[in-house]
């Protein structure tokens, strides 16, 4: 009899190893539509780039080229973690149509599990016009069912995992500090990317949280809004963003590439040299996903689960060439790396990575 129970233990123990999954991406799936053409574009003063694309009205505009893909954050993180070897699963919430049934489709031909998925009776998935010329983009965006978020959407206990990548689009954003609760209290690590609508309207919930997150990226514009700290005087954001949470922040900065600190060191790195660059679109996602991926291979691969310089430098690399990848190719998931890919290509080797205390 001791056997016997000694042995469904272990089975019990087995099938929850199998099913247990290695990261959850939660956020919104979109899909997106690519129309690549020249289009005139004027000097505009009242927009960020100074630049505006103009069209005809009421008339009919030909393009050169289309492409339809999918999108979104926790679609495009999940991709990531995926192709990285990962046990993935996405959730999103979608609208009972032709586009959320395509996103299940390319979600399961990548390996991620989508059973966490929901859908809106109310709206129709998210959706994108991309017009894209000579590697820009402007979009036109519907968040659609991923506006329509709510706690009861989620099957708590089926989000249970070793991490979790938390990026939450438009008002969906207001289920934050539930799921961050229930995190904290499943020892579920927190990986979790803001959107520049969640600072804007949410930013003490989201200071608040800090002390319960692992790994918190954002851009430098993101990072200067959120402490209320021009990122001019980096050293003072970091630093005031390391006494309120106890992970690893990372800070794009575009072309000037990224600054990562772990609480006592800077790691400043630089971009690889793009090929080509087709279109930036999902290269924000392609990089905090990458870094993410980067950490839990190095747990891995170690069993070690002090996160030390080697495991940060790794993670650096990855991200950094997840996302030059991805600028590479159109759409946001098209030029995601494998683990294979990454680790083979002589290409990804070699980065200039500088680290320097934070206390000098």
């Amino acid at each position: 009899m001791y056997c016997g129970a000694s042995f469904l233990l272990v089975k019990t123990d087995v099938v929850k190893l199998i099913v247990m999954k290695d990261i959850i991406a939660i956020g919104s799936a979109t899909r997106d539509n690519f129309l690549e053409s020249d289009y005139q574009m004027i000097d505009w003063p009242d927009t960020p780039s100074k630049k505006a694309l103009v069209f005809p009205f009421a008339e009919k505009i030909g393009v050169k080229k289309f492409y339809s893909t999918i999108g979104g954050n926790s679609a495009n993180a999940s991709v990531t973690f995926a192709r990285q070897g990962f046990k993935t699963a996405c959730f999103a919430k979608l609208g009972k149509d032709l586009a959320g049934k395509e996103l299940i489709s390319y979600l399961k031909k990548e390996g991620v599990a989508t059973k966490l998925a929901v859908y809106s009776d109310e709206k129709p998935t998210a959706y994108s016009v991309l017009l894209l010329s000579g590697g820009e983009r402007t979009i036109l965006g519907y968040h659609g069912a991923s506006d329509t978020v709510v706690l009861e959407d989620f099957n708590l206990k089926k989000l249970k995992s070793r991490w979790w990548y938390l990026s939450l689009a438009g008002e969906s954003d207001k289920v934050y500090p539930d799921l961050i609760k229930f995190a904290r209290e499943n020892k579920i690590k927190v990986a979790f990317n803001p959107s520049g609508h969640h600072i804007k309207h949410r930013r003490q919930e989201i200071l608040d949280s800090l002390k319960d997150l692992s790994f918190l990226v954002l851009n430098d514009g993101e990072a200067a809004e959120l402490v209320g700290i021009s990122f001019e005087k980096e050293k003072e954001v970091f630093k005031k963003l390391d006494n309120l949470m106890p992970g690893i922040v990372a800070v794009t900065k575009g072309p000037a590439g990224v600054a990562v600190s772990d609480g006592k060191n800077i790691y400043h790195a630089g971009v690889f040299k793009e090929k080509i660059i087709a279109d930036r679109t999902g290269a924000g996602d392609s990089f905090g996903s990458g870094f993410v991926a980067g950490l839990m291979n190095f747990e891995l691969s170690t069993k070690n689960l002090e996160l030390r310089t080697e495991a940060i430098q790794y993670a650096i690399r990855l991200a950094t060439a997840n996302a030059t990848s991805v600028v590479e190719h159109i759409g946001a998931t098209e030029g995601i790396l494998t683990r294979e890919q990454f680790e083979q290509d002589p290409r990804w080797k070699d980065l200039n990575i500088q680290v320097e205390s934070l206390s000098r």
